[in-house]
C-alpha cells in the first residue's frame, strides 16, 4: 500500500521539478522564435459585439507564445523515460516496482497523449507562421475539421484496441449492476466521446483557467485509478497533473505563455482514454464539470442564435467570457472555476469509488 502511494507521489513530484527546470530554456526559445499569433481574435470578431473585444486582450494575444503545452507533455515524457531507464540500469525490486510504464495500462494513453500533442503542436506552429493564406491567426487546420478528422482516427485506433485486443464492448452505469453492452457500437461511442471531450478545449481562454481545471481532473482520476488498483494509470494521471502544475506556475497571470492546441488536444485525447480505462466515462461530465458546462454554453449560444431569432443566451460564449462581460475580474473567474472543479471532482471520485 505504501509502495503504491510512493509510486504515484514520487513521479508526480519529480515531473513538477522537471517541468520547472526545463521551462526557462523553452520559454527563451518561444520568445526568440516569436511563437505567437500575428492577429488577435478581437480584430477578427464582429465589431458589433463590443463585449467580445472587451474581454480579449489583443496585446497579450499577439505578444505571448501559444505553445506552452509543450512543457506538459515533454515533462511527462522525460519523467516516464527517466523512471524506466533507472529501473533498467538499476533493476532492484524497489526501482522496478516504481516504473509505471506498462503495456497493459500506460502505453496506449501515453501514445495518445504524445500523438494528440504533436498534432496540436503542428496546428499551433501553422497558426504562428501563417503558412496558409493571409489570415495568420485563422484556425489553419481547416476550421478544426482536419483536427477533428485526426481525432477520429486516433479514437478509431484506440477504440479498436479496446474492442478487439481487450475485449471491451460495454460501459459501467453508476449504481447499476453489471456492464451495459454496446457491442460493436462501442467503437463509434468511444470516438464520439473523444470528439466531445476535445470540444471542451474552448475553456482555454483565461490565464490559468484550463491548467487549473485539468490539473484537478487528472488528480481526481489518479485517485480513482488507485482505488481500482490500477496503480500505473494512477501514476500516469499523477504525473500529468504534476506537469500541468509546473505549466501553471508560469501561466498564472500575467501568463508567460499559453497552453495552445499542443496542450489542450493532447490532454483531452488522453483524458478520454483514461476515462474508458477506469470505466468511468459516464462520470466524466461530473468529474470535469467546468469542461462540460463550458461546451454546453457554446452549444446553447449557437443554437439560440441560429434557430431562435439571433437571440443570445449569454453575453459571450464560452461561459467564462460571459462572466467577464458581466464585470468579473479574470482572477475571480479562474479561481471560482477552480473551486467548482475541486467540489465536482470530489463528488465524482466518491461516486466512482462507491459504485464500482
Amino acid at each position: 500500500m505504501i509502495l503504491d502511494a510512493i509510486k504515484v507521489f514520487l513521479p508526480t513530484t519529480l515531473v513538477f521539478i522537471i517541468g520547472i527546470a526545463i521551462t526557462p530554456a523553452l520559454t527563451r526559445v518561444m520568445y526568440e522564435r516569436k511563437l505567437w499569433k500575428k492577429n488577435n481574435r478581437a480584430q477578427e470578431a464582429d465589431i458589433t459585439n463590443k463585449d467580445f473585444a472587451n474581454v480579449h486582450d489583443g496585446v497579450a494575444e499577439t505578444a505571448t507564445p501559444r505553445v506552452g503545452g509543450v512543457i506538459i507533455w515533454l515533462s511527462v515524457l522525460i519523467c516516464i523515460s527517466l523512471m524506466w531507464i533507472v529501473s533498467k540500469v538499476f533493476p532492484t525490486e524497489l526501482l522496478t516496482k516504481l516504473d509505471f510504464f506498462s503495456k497493459n495500462q500506460t502505453l496506449v494513453p501515453l501514445a495518445a497523449l504524445i500523438l494528440g500533442s504533436l498534432i496540436g503542436l503542428a496546428d499551433d506552429l501553422l497558426q504562428v507562421k501563417g503558412t496558409i493564406g493571409d489570415n495568420t491567426s485563422s484556425d489553419v487546420l481547416g476550421n478544426r475539421w482536419v483536427k477533428i478528422g485526426m481525432i477520429v482516427v486516433i479514437g478509431l485506433a484506440v477504440a479498436s484496441w479496446f474492442y478487439f485486443k481487450l475485449g471491451v464492448s460495454g460501459i459501467l452505469i453508476p449504481f447499476v449492476p453489471g456492464i451495459f453492452n454496446l457491442g460493436v457500437f462501442f467503437i463509434p461511442f468511444f470516438i464520439l466521446v473523444m470528439v466531445g471531450v476535445f470540444s471542451t478545449s474552448v475553456i482555454d481562454g483565461l490565464d490559468g483557467l484550463a491548467g487549473g481545471v485539468l490539473a484537478i481532473v487528472f488528480a481526481a482520476y489518479a485517485v480513482i485509478a488507485a482505488g481500482q488498483h490500477q496503480t500505473d494509470i494512477a501514476a500516469l494521471c499523477g504525473v500529468i497533473s504534476g506537469a500541468i502544475l509546473a505549466f501553471l506556475w508560469f501561466n498564472i497571470p500575467p501568463a508567460r505563455f499559453y497552453m495552445g492546441e499542443t496542450g489542450m488536444l493532447g490532454l483531452t485525447v488522453v483524458l478520454t482514454v483514461i476515462a474508458f480505462l477506469t470505466n468511468t466515462v459516464l462520470l466524466l461530465p461530473l468529474i470535469a464539470l467546468p469542461l462540460t458546462v463550458t461546451t454546453a454554453s457554446v452549444i446553447i449560444q449557437i443554437t439560440s442564435y441560429k434557430y431562435f431569432g439571433k437571440r443570445r443566451v449569454f453575453k459571450i460564449a464560452p461561459l467564462h467570457h460571459h462572466f467577464r462581460a458581466l464585470g468579473w475580474s479574470k482572477e475571480k473567474v479562474v479561481m471560482r472555476y477552480w473551486v467548482v472543479s475541486i467540489i465536482a471532482a470530489i463528488i465524482g471520485v466518491v461516486v466512482a469509488l462507491i459504485s464500482k
